[in-house]
């Protein structure tokens, strides 16, 4: 009897399959589907979001797939290391969005999109994650309410995936190489095998890269949003100090610390800067934004440079003997110059900074970041609900490093100068408020605001490596970098730290559109335009092993 039903079975699949090959009423819906399920590598928000809009897929789905293609990449195959730890709630939530949307629809462009957070962006422990800037003396801690942009995120429906990894303290350290933490040792490019991913948003812009989430964010006090972006091919958006919260942020400066997407196109860094940018009470720097905060989704004009003029500030900024920046980012980048001509802009070139050479050479950077940096960070110890290490301050913390050699000092990983430097300082004195005020001269006076009036520019552009985000950061000035080429295949490897090589042959690079306070809009124009012109990301893949190989299709219905 079993082996009659098997049979009949049998054949009424193969009876049921002629009729759906013939009739195709199911067949070819199911091939149409699949055809509809966009690329995870490349996959934009709009597109996900017309996926989960037509039923194609799930926000469950989604959180599966990326799931998936983390633990593919990440400490197996080429241990790129781009994420920390995972979200063990983050099912549960796609499940009660995907519910959510169809019952009332979606909140926003977001609603349901998974996004990493860069590990120093806090999240409450009840959900499950950490929030430790990747370092052991915060593991464990338990901070006492969401990140102000992580509120928003949360409001708008995205779907907190986990958490990336991050070079320590982003970046605070000491003389570490960009893209290690202890928590989760060194990040790797995905173009290059073992090369320098840039810090400190290292995991995140590693992430983003090869589709390891929808898109990432990431944050910046002097290049750390900029940095990975140009290395790993990306789209990315170093937002205007005040523009998004830094609440819940662990902080390096206030005057520079800022919040941004790191994505794959300017796309989505619009959608995602529209909704994590405004004003919270728990950041007063953000209570001087603009009253109003703009869709940043509406500066997505391919005409946007028509018009415009760019200025070029060639003195210091492109000597290679000082940036250290190779011949063939310079070669691409006189070609972008040509685009930006050929796209309607008047290029003014030069367009020099009269501070340039006192970039080079001006501690005054130094000296405000290492007193903010005491100051903010005992302030966010001391905020903390519980923190099991005991750390309570700098000077605990410098101690634990000592105390943790396993943990925290490995073989060639044992400076933490700069935290021994900030300990050392004595608060808001004299040189520091006199170090301040030669920043906002240096960075505005005599920096970018100068060279904008006196040239009558809209933006200056520059190559993402080098000195381009000095003078932005030090007065809190948005940069908007997109692609512009890769390194050429015969280039010699360098060496960027003890586990890592730049440049590396296929490595990319990008190109930087600075402006004024709170011109983040028309910087998303310029970027958004050069980046539709070129196609650049396009151009290369990361090589092959660090690619994932998990789609939706794998995971639907499983």
């Amino acid at each position: 009897m079993a082996v009659v039903s098997r049979w009949f079975s049998f054949a009424l699949v193969l009876i049921c399959a002629r009729c759906f090959s013939l009739a195709d009423p199911f067949g070819s819906k199911v091939a149409r589907a699949a055809a509809a399920l966009p690329d995870l590598y490349e996959a934009s928000v709009p597109e996900l979001q017309a996926g989960l809009d037509a039923g194609h897929f799930t926000s469950v789905d989604l959180v599966k797939a990326y799931f998936a293609r983390i633990e593919e990449v990440n400490i197996k195959g080429p241990g790129l290391r781009a994420v920390l730890e995972l979200n063990p709630s983050a099912l549960k939530q796609a499940a009660l969005l995907d519910a959510e949307r169809k019952l009332t629809g979606k909140r926003s462009e977001l609603h349901g999109i998974p996004i990493l957070l860069k590990d120093n962006i806090a999240t409450i422990a009840s959900e499950g994650m950490n929030t430790t800037a990747g370092s052991f003396s915060l593991l464990g801690s338990i901070v006492p309410e969401d990140a102000g942009v992580v509120k928003r995120l949360r409001k708008a429906g995205a779907i907190i995936l986990g958490k990336a990894n991050l070079s320590e303290w982003a970046h605070f350290r000491g003389s570490v190489a960009s893209g290690w933490s202890g928590r989760g040792g060194q990040g790797s490019n995905a173009y290059f095998p073992h090369a320098d991913p840039c810090g400190s948003s290292s995991g995140s812009g590693i992430a983003a890269s090869i589709g390891l989430a929808a898109v990432t964010l990431g944050s910046e006090t002097d290049g750390s949003i900029t940095c990975p972006t140009s290395n790993n091919n990306l789209a990315g958006i170093k937002p205007t100090v005040g523009l998004t919260s830094r609440a819940g942020v662990v902080p390096i400066s206030e005057h520079q610390d800022t919040v941004g997407p790191i994505t794959r196109s300017m796309t989505d860094a619009a959608i995602v800067l529209s909704i994590i940018a405004g004003k919270d009470p728990n950041d007063n720097f953000t209570l001087a934004q603009p009253p109003v905060v703009p869709d940043f989704t509406k500066a997505l004009n391919k005409n946007a440079l028509q018009g415009k003029r760019i200025g070029v500030p060639r003195r210091v900024f492109l000597n290679d003997s000082i940036t250290g920046n190779d011949p063939s980012i310079n070669v691409e980048f006189e070609k972008a110059l040509l685009t930006i001509k050929a796209l309607g802009a008047t290029v003014v070139d030069p367009a020099d900074l009269p501070s340039a050479e006192e970039f080079v050479t001006s501690n005054n950077e130094t000296i405000v970041l290492n007193v903010d940096f005491k100051v903010q960070l005992n302030a966010y110890f001391e905020a903390l609900l519980k923190n099991p290490s005991g750390v309570r301050s700098l000077a605990d913390l410098i101690k634990f490093d000592d105390d943790n050699p396993a943990l925290e000092e490995p073989a060639n990983f044992t400076d933490q100068s700069q935290l021994i430097a900030a300990e050392a300082t004595d608060g808001f004195d004299a040189p520091y408020f006199a170090a301040l005020a030669a920043d906002h001269e240096l960075g505005s006076t005599q920096g970018i605001d100068f060279v904008l009036k006196k040239f009558n520019l809209d933006a200056l552009v520059l190559p993402a490596p080098g000195f381009t985000t000095a003078p932005a950061a030090v007065v809190g000035y948005p940069i908007v970098t997109v692609p512009l080429g890769f390194f050429p295949d015969n280039v010699t490897i360098g060496s960027a730290g003890p586990e890592t090589v730049y440049p590396a042959p296929g490595v990319p690079f990008g190109l930087s559109f600075l402006g004024t306070a709170f011109s983040d809009f028309e910087l998303v124009g310029f970027g958004f335009a050069y980046e539709q012109k070129t196609q650049t990301r396009l151009a290369r893949l990361a090589f092959p092993a660090a690619i994932p190989k998990t789609q939706l299709k794998d995971v639907i219905g499983k």
